[in-house]
């Protein structure tokens, strides 16, 4: 009998849908020490990648961080592809409000990217995927 991945992912989304869990996680995972009454705007998208997906926890902490968090039971080198596409869709978002056509620069929130996994294969503690990996050679495109 398979696992209902439906089911699992939507208690991981569930139980982080609680600001102060969000916050102890964040500290636990990146070492830092916001307090519980820190500002958290939870922005978790809906229906992206042209189907019905979701990513899983995204928040803005103390209005100046971007946090995306993946829960994942699979390995999959496109995550740094899906990041990109969630974090444009979280940007395009946040400044409906501005031109970005203006002169005046739109100060973003910066990004970080966290990916939880617990799969059955083999992964290291700590790995960093990078988009630019996923790029033809340009010696290859002549």
């Amino acid at each position: 009998m398979g696992v209902n991945r439906e089911y699992r992912n939507s208690v991981f989304v569930d139980f982080f849908s609680n600001k102060e869990r969000l916050i102890e996680t964040y500290n636990a995972i990146e070492g830092k020490n916001y307090p519980a009454d820190t500002e958290v705007e939870i922005n978790t998208l809906e229906k992206v990648l042209f189907i019905n997906k979701i990513n899983d926890i995204s928040f803005i902490l103390d209005g100046k961080i971007v946090v995306l968090i993946e829960h994942q039971s699979t390995i999959s080198e496109n995550l740094p592809l899906r990041l990109l596409i969630y974090i444009s869709a979280i940007y395009e978002i946040i400044i409906q409000k501005y031109s970005i056509y203006r002169r005046k620069r739109i100060e973003l929130p910066r990004p970080e990217f966290i990916v939880l996994y617990n799969g059955r294969d083999e992964y290291p503690d700590t790995n960093t995927l990078r988009l630019s990996d996923a790029f033809k050679d340009a010696e290859t495109l002549e």
